[in-house]
Formats: structure tokens, sequence, C-alpha cells
């Protein structure tokens, strides 16, 4: 063992007195001896001498106190320098010069826009007052530009069909939505383009300042600014602000689909939120298209990317999309999705005003976006990109000062080569004669045994506390105050694997001397991250890049404070150089891992009833102490005792333990500084229920109540007594979809729900549906066409009875699809005026039932005007409390059986 083989190593015997060095040194003669004839004899080379004279053996363990504080303020100043990283907005300031974007006068744009209101589709401030403003904007920068460029303008109202597998699979129908587009290019015209994506729609109830009004703000003044420049360009850029995305990316799909200015459309730029300001992330490009990326990373001022973010968005963990999908899918267009991540506590609630977006972040964004877009107007890839279509790329940002970007076949070289590298570090241990090797091997594998029992039992510990605080009715007690969550379950990680550790080193390893010990589990935690490495590199995944960079940095900083370590052994130096040499894994690691509990802890009050929010939460911080604590695992073999630190973490997790148990810590919070609403859907609606021969079999009236987190309404009930578990809403077995008028279909994450009995609602512009004809089909099936009216949104369900099923419709490419649980859902919406939705669908029997063959129902939602409210509905929404966010609108449904 290379740092227990030199002469002036120490060692240390646990429960013996120190021996004399004559003694020292016969022990070893005798042991070595006895190694080389007979392997009975062998016993583990513990930090001994090869000089066969006399060792003076000296005290080497670290100091706990000092090593654990060390430790603790290390992490503490890396998360320093990540905040600093992520408050630094722009590098540079730019506004106001000429040429330059002006993040005030994109903010201006931004107030006039949301002091509109809410912006639903169909309403009046959508499609009328929004437009009215874009319109007159547009028209002064027309006015402003210079004579190179050619500036038209075109207002589309597209009517069309697509199915889309997002929230379990759905068909959307749209009719008469709005999309303005505008076109910027030479004066002689081009032959291809760019797009530019924002939408200026918001959802009910929400001034939608960041999403996504902001980024129609800052597409406004890229305009202003690229048409005011005398530079020319090769390509045109379009500018697409689209009036129906949160209808689930209708109007994209309405654009790529049918306008004739698709077919110029190269690549695109889509401007998206899930928070509030903050730095734009780009946690999507492609597909392939490597160019793109090195287009963003050649021309981005203020560059905030990571691949990382690609892989974890694309595979389908964050319950949301964006028009990124309908340009990919439907257009086969390549592109880039930007989006504000921070504070998505307040993203879809009323305090998503203009006032909380910095003027920095429209600044920094608006510089991006203007310089991507000159880049790409002026590249001569643009034209010919289907040539360099093939191959992906990894990139990453370091803290916001640069992008690093190299393609991904060049990524795996560099991984393998890594990987190599490690093999023959630990090769050369694991491969020696068996008379220097001893029980290396056996060591080495046990100590990955360990590790792995002490990360499972961890993830099993803080597992249990999570179940147990979902159960007592106490989940999301951290929502409002993260620290809480550490606090909980990661100094309960922390114990539970350093307790672990502890037992190894007392009760299995307490022969080894702790030199030994320390080299021993640095090597097990190389080779967990190099097996990492090696499984993500041959999955394809471009993320494999951040195990590279645990296994490179380590092993480089092993291999320099090898000499010192064996000089001088485990004092104060060599605890400074290892750090030092673990200061990028370690700051990246952070900076990725802030990234991650900014996305989903603000998601996590927004996922349901069904999944609990502390043991996801608790998963992941289990999973990144794991992470972090890999190396830092040898310093337990290096301190003289963890008792303190152990009993100060269960100590710690313990008081917090008692204190979320007692109720002490709300979840949400009303401070006008940093609101955490909790979020409540109240729909009051009017139900209808018909049988076979079309009378009406029930009828009922109420305010359908949803929370939209694990809590349901047990912190509401304290406030509005009569919302209660004896109101629960009960599940119609025999109706899709439960007889309720879901929105949208997330039926399967939200089944907890309350129906409080209210007057029946009569709005002004009722929905009107009607069977038009009933045909019996050459192939035996029967085709059932519907006709139906209502307000700007509607929702259409179906259920096949027994022996029944749905083979084709009008609607999307034909081929019916199903929703989670079975049954179909259609998602409707128009713009101010339509005509009669009129479609069919085509059931085949093969058994004739006297239920009949099918369900079907319909919903309609007012979600704007003045149908949208009730005088129940506006005094049941007083009685919220100010700590959350109710959303409410009036809405009917209809079920018919044929």
């Amino acid at each position: 063992m290379e740092w227990s083989s030199e002469s002036a190593t120490v060692r240390r015997h646990r429960g013996t007195a120190e021996r004399r060095e004559g003694e020292a040194a016969a022990s070893h003669r005798q042991r070595e001896a006895s190694a080389q004839e007979d392997a009975k004899g062998v016993g583990r080379m513990w930090g001994k001498t090869e000089n066969g004279g006399g060792s003076r053996v000296a005290k080497t363990a670290l100091s706990e106190a000092r090593t654990a504080l060390a430790l603790a303020l290390y992490l503490l100043a890396l998360r320093a320098l990540v905040q600093l990283s992520l408050q630094r907005l722009v590098l540079s300031r730019t506004s106001g010069l000429q040429g330059e974007f002006d993040a005030r006068q994109a903010r201006d744009y931004l107030e006039h826009i949301t002091a509109i209101g809410p912006r639903t589709t169909g309403s009046t401030e959508n499609e009328i007052l929004t437009v009215q403003y874009l319109l007159e904007q547009i028209k002064l920068i027309e006015a402003q530009s210079n004579s190179i460029h050619s500036i038209s303008v075109d207002i589309q109202r597209p009517t069309g069909s697509f199915s889309i597998d997002f929230l379990g699979g759905f068909t959307s129908y749209y009719d008469n939505i709005t999309n303005v587009v505008v076109k910027l290019e030479p004066r002689d015209g081009a032959e291809s383009a760019i797009l530019a994506n924002c939408h200026f729609d918001s959802v009910a109830n929400s001034p939608g300042a960041s999403d996504d009004a902001v980024s129609c703000a800052v597409m406004l003044e890229v305009l202003r600014v690229m048409s005011a420049s005398p530079e020319p360009m090769q390509h045109a850029v379009v500018f697409l602000f689209n009036g129906a995305e949160e209808n689930v990316l209708q109007a994209s799909h309405g654009f790529i689909t049918q306008h004739p200015w698709a077919s110029l459309i190269r690549a695109f730029i889509n401007l998206e939120a899930a928070g509030v300001g903050g730095k734009e992330l780009v946690f999507q490009t492609g597909p392939e298209n490597p160019w793109l990326v090195q287009a963003y990373v050649s021309a981005a001022k203020h560059p905030f990317a990571s691949v990382v973010a690609q892989e974890v968005f694309q595979s389908g963990i964050i319950p949301s999309d964006t028009d990124f999908r309908i340009y990919r899918d439907f257009g086969n267009i390549p592109g880039i999705d930007l989006a504000f991540i921070e504070n998505g506590y307040i993203y879809h609630t009323k305090y998503d005003t203009a006032d909380r977006i910095l003027i920095d972040s429209i600044q920094r964004a608006g510089d991006n976006i203007l310089a991507v877009l000159k880049y790409l107007a002026t590249s001569d890839t643009l034209a010919s990109s289907s040539e360099y279509r093939h191959g992906s790329m990894v990139f990453f940002d370091v803290l916001g000062l640069l992008v690093i970007a190299y393609p991904s076949r060049v990524g795996s070289i560099i991984n393998y080569m890594v990987v190599m590298a490690v093999v023959l570090y630990l090769g050369k241990k694991l491969l020696r004669p068996k008379h220097r090797n001893a029980n290396y091997m056996r060591d080495f594998l046990c100590g990955l045994g360990i590790t792995f029992i002490s990360w499972f039992t961890s993830l099993v510990t803080v597992l249990i506390i999570a179940v147990f605080i979902s159960l007592i009715g106490q989940s999301l007690s951290w929502y409002n105050y993260f620290y809480i969550a550490v606090c909980l379950y990661g100094t309960a990680t922390v114990a539970k694997i350093i307790f672990i550790h502890t037992l190894a080193k007392r009760f299995y390893y307490m022969n080894a001397s702790d030199l030994y010990l320390g080299e021993l589990f640095f090597d097990t935690s190389l080779f967990v991250h190099c097996a990492f490495l090696v499984a993500l590199t041959y999955q394809g995944f471009c993320s494999a890049f951040m195990s590279a960079v645990w296994v490179v940095f380590p092993l480089l900083t092993k291999l320099c404070v090898y000499k010192d370590f064996k000089k001088h052994g485990a004092q104060g130096r060599f605890v400074a150089l290892y750090l030092l040499g673990m200061f990028i894994p370690y700051l990246y690691g952070l900076y990725l891992i802030w990234a991650v509990f900014e996305m989903f802890t603000p998601i996590l009050g927004r996922s349901g009833s069904e999944i609990p929010p502390d043991v996801v939460l608790a998963s992941i911080l289990a999973v990144c102490v794991m992470i972090l604590s890999s190396y830092f695992i040898t310093f337990i073999y290096l301190v003289n005792s963890t008792k303190k630190t152990i009993l100060t973490l269960i100590l710690v997790c313990a008081v917090t333990f008692l204190l979320v148990c007692s109720g002490a810590f709300f979840p949400y919070s009303s401070n006008p500084e940093s609101p955490k609403p909790k979020r409540v859907f109240l729909q009051h609606v009017s139900r209808t229920f018909h049988n076979l021969e079309g009378s009406v079999v029930k009828r009922d009236s109420g305010i359908w109540i949803n929370g939209f987190d694990y809590t349901g309404m047990s912190h509401v009930t304290p406030h509005i007594p009569e919302i209660n578990d004896t109101i629960r809403a009960h599940c119609e077995e025999d109706a899709p979809l439960c007889g309720f008028p879901w929105y949208l279909p997330v039926h399967f994450l939200i089944r907890k729900n309350w129906y409080l009995p209210a007057p029946e609602v009569s709005p002004r512009n009722p929905a009107h549906f009607r069977l038009v004809s009933k045909e019996k089909m050459p192939w035996d099936s029967i085709k059932l066409t519907f006709e139906a009216t209502g307000p700007s949104h509607m929702s259409f369900y179906v259920r096949t009875h027994k022996g029944s099923t749905l083979s084709q419709w009008s609607l999307g490419n034909g081929i019916p699809v199903t929703s989670r649980g079975g049954d179909y859902f259609v998602f409707y919406s128009h713009g101010l005026q339509a005509s009669a939705w009129q479609f069919w669908i085509e059931v085949q029997v093969s058994e004739e039932q006297a239920e009949g063959m099918v369900t079907v129902a319909i919903a309609a939602h007012y979600l704007s005007g003045e149908n949208k409210r009730s005088s129940q509905l506006d005094a049941l929404k007083k009685k919220f409390p100010d700590w959350s966010f109710p959303s409410a609108w009036v809405s009917t449904y209809s079920l018919f059986v044929f």
C-alpha cells in the first residue's frame, strides 16, 4: 500500500498501547516473513514501515471538530459563490446605447401588456386589446425602421386539431384563434428565416407578466433594434406573437402547420417561463443540429445553459411542455428553448406581475436574444442547415461567464479516456502481486459494499421520516422555509452515512490504519463515479460530462497530494490541498443542485394530491448528499472520532422533526416580498346527467374545489369550516372522468376534491350539445355526428361501453388517443367568434349492450367576462386566507348516453 509503506508514514493500532520501537520492528519482520511463507499467517499491512528498523509511532488522526468545521465552511463558501454568480444577471451594461437592446423600453411594453389584465384565449383582453396594442407598437417600429429592411405584418386566425401525449395523452381542437406574425427581412426578400416565438395569452386570473408577456416585450424591443440597424441581413426573422399557448400549444401548431411563412423557417428560438425573473435558462436544443448550440455559444452575452436541464426536462419528470415540442414534432424544425426558472412559487398566480421582474433580467434576456438572432440572420449555415443537422452537443455554462460546448462523440472519447485513467490507477493496486497486495482487493470490495449500504440505509431512513410526516398531515413544512428540508432530511442522510462508516471503522476495520482506510474509501468513491460515467456514456447521455468532472479532478487531486500525504500524513496542509483540488466538481455540483431545487421545489407545491412531496424532496436531497459526501467519506476514517458530529446531526434532525410534527412551520406565505401561496381551483358547476332515452336522471349544482398540492384542504378548513371531509366529491363511476368538468386531463394527479352544494348557475351564453346524425357504416360501425356551441373553452369526454371501441374520429390525425385511465379527452377553444363545432366519432360495436355503446360528456368553462363569476363563488373566494390563491370560474357539465 503506497500511503502506508514509506518510513515517514505513521500508524495507529486501536485497542493496544504503543509498543517499543524494537517490538514494532520485530513484529513487522515476523509478519512479513510469515506472509511470504504461509497464507495463514498473512495479516493486513496497515501503516507499516519498510526500513526494517525502528519506526516512531505518531498521532495522525485529524481533529473531529476542526475537520467538520472546515468541511461545513467549505461548502458554505462554495454556496456563496454560486449565489453571487446567480445574482449577477448582466456581465456588462449596454442599455440605452445606439443599436443595443434597451430594457427600459421593453419594460414599458411589458407594463402596458400586463395592465390589460388576464388574457385568456377568446377573451376581449386577449383577442382585441392585446392584439391592438401589439399592432400599434409594430406600426411605430416600422415607421422608424431602416430602409434596407422590409417589415410585413399578418394576423392569422387558424383552425386545426392535433393529438399530444402530454399529461397522459389527449386531443386538442382550436378554431379562429389569433397569431400576430411579423417578418423582418432584407429589402430584396429572403428564402430562409429564423423564428422567434412568444405568447401573449395568459392563464385565467393571472396577469402573466413572466409567462409570457415579458418575452413578447423583449421581442418587440429586439424587433425595434434589428429593424433600425444599418447592418444588412442574409435571412428573414419571423417574430410570432402567439395568442393561444396556454391552451396547450394551439397557436404555435396553427402557425407551423398552416401559415405560408412557415415554409421559410429553418430554426427557431422559443421564449418561455417556468418562474418569475432571474436568468433565462437554455434547457432544450435540437433535436440534433449542433450548429444551433454553437450559435448560442458564439453570440450570447450572458450565457446560462445546461444539457443536464435538457435531459431532465425531456425525460418527462417535469409536468410541463412548451411550443418547442410543436415546432419539433409538427414542423420538423430545430430550435433553442429558453425559460425563466427562478421563483416558480408565483408562476401562474395573481402575483406574476411586471414589478417582480428585475430590469436586469429583461436586459440579459434581450441582450442574448438580440445577439443570437443577429448571428443567425447573417449566418451562412442557416440556409443549408440540413447539411449540419446530425449530431448532438454537450454544453454547459461556467457560472454564467461562458459556455463550454463540444460534440457528444468527442465527449464520449473524453469520457472513456477518463475511464482508462481510472482503470490504470486502480488496476495498479488491485493487480499487484499477492504478497504486496495483502487484502486490499477484499477491503476494496467490502468498502464498496459499505458505501452502498450507507447510501441505501440513509435513503430508507429519510423516506421513513418523509412518509411519517406525510401521514400525520405535515407535508410541505419546508415549502416556505427550504432550510427546514435541509435540517430534517439532509442531516438525517449525513448522520446515517457517517454512522454506518463509523461502525465499519470500529468493528470491521478495527486493526487498520487511518491512512490506509482514507485512501481505500477515496478509491471506492472514485470507482463509483467512474461506474456512473461508464453507464451514462454507454446510454448516450450528454450529462455524463458531470461524472467525468467528478472523476478527473479528484483523481488529479489524489496524485498531487500523494507525496505530501506520505510525508506529513493527514494534517491541515493535506486537508487544504485536498479541498482546493475538489473546488471545481463541488462548485459546479452545487451550481446544478441549486438549479434542481429552484425548479423542483415550487413544482412540488402544484404536483397534485397523489404524489407525497416530502418523499420526492427527501429522495432528491438524499441523492444530492450522497454525491456531495462521496469524496468526504475519507475524512470519516482520518478523524479521531465522529461521535460529536453524529450527535450534533441527530440533535438538529430530532429538533427539526419535533417542530415539524408540532406544526411549527406553516407551508405557505402571503409575504408581499416573497409570496408562496397555496393554489386552489374553484368551479361553480351545474351538472346534468341523461340516460339512454335522453331523459334527465340527475341534476345538481355546487362549487367543485381542487387543491393542487398534497395537503388538500387541511389548512383551509379552519378558515372555511364548510370545506371539510364531509363534502368530499364522489366519483360517478359510470361517467367519464368521474363526472366532473376537468379543464385538462389531470384527474390522475388530483384524486382528492370537494363538492360544496350551491345554487344552479345559468350563464348568459349556455353551451348547447346535440346529436346531428347517427349512421351505420358499411363496415358495421356506428358513426355519431355531434354539434357543440358554447364559450371559448370546452372539454369533450368519451367513454366506450363493454363490447364497443372507438375506431376513428374527425379530430387530430383521425386516430383516437386515450387519456390516463382509458377515457378520451378533447380540449376545445376558439377565438372571439367561431362557428358551431361539428365533429364525428365512429364506434365499432362487437356486442350490443342494453345500456348503450358509448357515454359522452361536454363541459363548458367560462374563464372571462361576466359569465365567469357568481355571487356564491365571489363569497367563497373572499373567505380564503391571504396565503392562498383561489382561481375561480363558472362551468357546466352535461352527460349523454348513446
